[in-house]
């Protein structure tokens, strides 16, 4: 009785699980949809294979001050709390560093791969010319790497080293998971792509996927290494609690209120561009939710942000690069963004770099995703290593 007892749990959990993926993903794709369809526009032309933006058809709103001001006060009145938290802060801050370990080889040799690619990306060497295309690829790799070993010099671990099969499902998923931004940045063409005229659909969709499956690697790397100073997120632990009595009800809720505002955002697209960040992260979030699919989510609850601020925080810093190496590519990336397209840094517009911190809790959303669909556990001493509690 007790073993059919635990059957039924477990078929029913399965079919809760499938029922909140299938729903996030007729909400996450629908939903932009559904805004075209109101808007009377043809929606075939969304759906073509892969979805690539390489010039704009859209007329978008001009600087205003006004936005520019506006939204900034908004950044501002978020971060703010964080960092005067952890600027007030006094409290002691146990190191994980590892003294008596040295750097790798191999981190040496990410070292060398990330400067080799940075300089093909960058310089146009005639020999080189065939494959000046396809270069983004290489110092994410050397990136990757580099993090990793790091890491390991610190803590005595890596993804690398200690967790091969996690990072291998972060490769894998992360161009699925970057390949539905592009799709979504059809509907407001908030950036499109430069010198790929060359490429057909699906010679650009095999190259792009390359870089793309790096996102999710470096994001969730570098969470980790930001994870091994402790006092980078100092106080953030005792923090705003974010009590939730019926979370499965709330999640649901929100959702739909996610849903009903992505599908404004083509609609409304030099109003509501900043929806293509924020919605994705709440409907994900709401269906892990829904499944009960273990995340650092449940930690707010309790007034623990250290995992949201760290991997918002990575996802900056892994910004910062993708739009420095950009900046000189041959085939790379410019940006249109309404209301506040100005004070650039590189391609970006300075205040368009916040769309990265919700991108980055997304980013650890995924990876608590992929170690759910692994069954890599946990370990089973908390405290064991630095991200026994948070590994995402």
């Amino acid at each position: 009785m007790y073993f059919t007892l635990l059957k039924v749990q477990s078929c029913m959990k399965l079919i809760r699980s499938i029922i909140s993926a299938v729903s996030a993903v007729i909400l996450l794709t629908g939903a932009p949809l559904l805004g075209i369809y109101l808007a009377g526009q043809e929606t075939t032309k969304f759906l073509e294979f892969p979805p690539l933006t390489t010039s704009l058809t859209k007329e978008h709103a001009p600087f205003s001050w006004s936005a520019f001001y506006l939204l900034i006060t908004v950044i501002l009145l978020i971060i703010a709390p964080f960092i005067i938290k952890i600027f007030t802060t006094r409290q002691a801050v146990k190191s994980a560093v590892n003294q008596k370990l040295r750097f790798p080889v191999w981190g040496w040799g990410g070292l060398l791969i990330m400067a080799a690619g940075w300089v093909l990306a960058w310089a146009r060497f005639p020999w080189f010319s065939q494959l000046q295309t396809h270069t983004f690829t290489i110092p994410w790799i050397g990136y990757i790497i580099l993090i990793n070993g790091i890491i390991y010099k610190r803590t005595g671990r890596s993804l690398i080293t200690h967790q091969p099969l996690y990072l291998a499902g972060l490769f894998l998923f992360s161009a699925v998971f970057w390949w539905y931004f592009e799709f979504l940045n059809q509907f407001v063409q908030n950036w499109y792509y430069v010198n790929v005229e060359a490429l057909g659909r699906m010679e650009f969709f095999l190259y792009a996927t390359l870089p793309f499956a790096t996102v999710l690697p470096a994001v969730i790397s570098t969470f980790r290494l930001l994870k091994t100073f402790p006092g980078l997120s100092r106080g953030l632990d005792h923090f705003m609690s974010v009590p939730v009595n019926r979370p499965k009800t709330a999640a649901i809720i929100w959702s739909l209120v996610a849903a009903g505002a992505l599908s404004f955002t083509p609609l409304l697209y030099d109003y509501l561009f900043p929806v293509l960040w924020l919605s994705p992260l709440v409907i994900i979030a709401s269906a892990m939710i829904i499944a009960d699919v273990p995340t650092f989510l449940r930690n707010i609850t309790k007034g623990n942000w250290t995992t949201v601020y760290l991997l918002a925080i990575s996802a900056l810093i892994c910004g910062f690069f993708w739009e420095m190496w950009n900046y000189y590519s041959y085939t790379r990336w410019e940006y249109s963004v309404p209301l506040v397209h100005s004070f650039k840094v590189f391609e970006m517009p300075v205040l368009g770099y916040a769309g990265y911190l919700p991108f980055g809790v997304q980013c650890g959303l995924m990876g608590c995703l992929v170690r759910s669909m692994l069954k890599t556990n946990r370990s089973s001493h908390a405290g064991a290593h630095p991200f026994a509690e948070t590994e995402c």
